[in-house]
């Protein structure tokens, strides 16, 4: 069946002054939409916050308008992108205004000037399972305007239960489908895409490409790359956070290499351990290995059960929807306050648990008992020291 629209276009074009009838032509948009005068009237009423209880406002958005389009008209303001993945032209503010229109609900939880920050900085993401929900959602709250995105794998119909796609991204690589959400929401990113994941030849130039990263956000399964990655950021003083999904909570690991420079890399729960070494593992040295850099010893016990069944009666550890959501806003929120500098965010690995919280019994005597007996065998069938 003959495909009518670029399937692996993954970035928009933005249509020059004065051929915007051109590519209508060229490209038969499904779609045309200009909601330029809608957005301009709401961005007038977040600059104008007194009008909030009082509509004898028409005067003053005229004169807004007529400042704002001067002698030209609307299809010749702000900017005209196209979406070749989805055939569409949609109409946007200039990038300050849509960036004021996104942002006006975020004032002031954070501040103009922390927004401005936030909006500039230069996030990397490697791994983007988990690391898509990070990424949309940085960019939901204004963030991280540069982003690079690395994951080497493509959408499969088992990932829709944790990845916010259709069954129509069946097949597309992940950082096309993570872009493509993120310039919907802002034409004016800069993304980066390393669609071949990382590797010895790209890993420096993520990391340390100009600008380089102001944090690095690190969800990959290549225990080696896992390693090489901190020693780069040890070296560099850029800080890394990462989570794992826990039943339908999050493990979270902050490393502030920016503000601790005696940090080892996974807080020390890896010893002086080197990315080389890991090379030379063998599969069951490098199970345990996986098991204590993501924090086993925390697991719920339903994930613990779960994994052991795998190669079993289950073709690979289980992940909800309900955690890999939680663990973007809970990266999206670290990498705000690292890139602003917030000293009180201390490294350690932290359990965000919507169980602990939320189970009348969790923190009964015996049910802590309980769980300290079965994830210390866990630990030892997979090859850790459990007490």
């Amino acid at each position: 069946m003959k495909e009518i629209i670029d399937r692996d276009s993954w970035k928009p074009v933005l249509v020059k002054r004065g051929q915007l009838e051109e590519i209508i032509k060229s490209s038969k948009p499904t779609a045309i939409i200009d909601q330029y005068l809608e957005m301009l009237d709401e961005l007038f009423l977040i600059k104008n916050p007194r009008y909030c209880f009082d509509n004898n406002y028409k005067k003053h958005l005229t004169e807004f308008r007529q400042e704002h389009f001067g002698k030209g008209n609307s299809d010749d303001s702000g900017s005209w992108f196209y979406f070749p993945w989805h055939n569409q032209l949609v109409h946007y503010l200039p990038e300050a205004m849509h960036q004021e229109l996104r942002t006006g609900r975020n004032c002031n939880l954070i501040t103009k000037e922390e927004q401005g920050i936030f909006y500039n900085s230069t996030i990397g993401i490697l791994g983007l399972s988990v690391g898509s929900h990070a990424a949309i959602t940085a960019a939901l709250t204004g963030g991280g305007k540069n982003l690079r995105l690395a994951d080497p794998d493509t959408i499969s119909g088992s990932n829709t239960n944790r990845i916010r796609v259709g069954f129509q991204n069946i097949g597309l690589s992940k950082v096309r489908a993570v872009a493509r959400q993120i310039y919907e929401i802002n034409p004016y990113s800069n993304i980066s895409i390393y669609p071949e994941g990382v590797t010895e030849q790209n890993i420096e130039s993520i990391i340390l490409g100009e600008p380089r990263v102001d944090v690095l956000i690190e969800e990959m399964d290549n225990p080696y790359y896992k390693f090489k990655a901190r020693e780069i950021l040890k070296k560099y003083k850029i800080p890394l956070i990462a989570a794992a999904d826990n039943g339908d909570g999050v493990i979270a690991h902050i490393e502030r290499y920016d503000t601790d420079k005696n940090l080892k890399p996974f807080n020390g729960l890896m010893g002086n351990m080197t990315a080389e070494q890991v090379k030379k593992l063998g599969h069951g040295e490098m199970v345990s290995v996986v098991a204590r850099t993501v924090g086993a010893d925390r697991s719920v016990l339903r994930m613990q059960k779960s994994v052991m069944e795998v190669g079993k009666t289950l073709y690979s550890w289980p992940q909800l929807g309900t955690a890999a959501n939680l663990c973007g806003s809970v990266l999206a929120y670290l990498a705000r306050k690292v890139i602003l500098k917030t000293n009180n965010i201390k490294s350690g690995v932290y359990d965000v648990s919507l169980d602990s919280i939320l189970e009348s019994d969790w923190h009964s005597k015996k049910n802590v008992t309980f769980r300290k007996k079965r994830t210390g065998e866990f630990l030892r069938k997979i090859g850790i020291n459990g007490e």
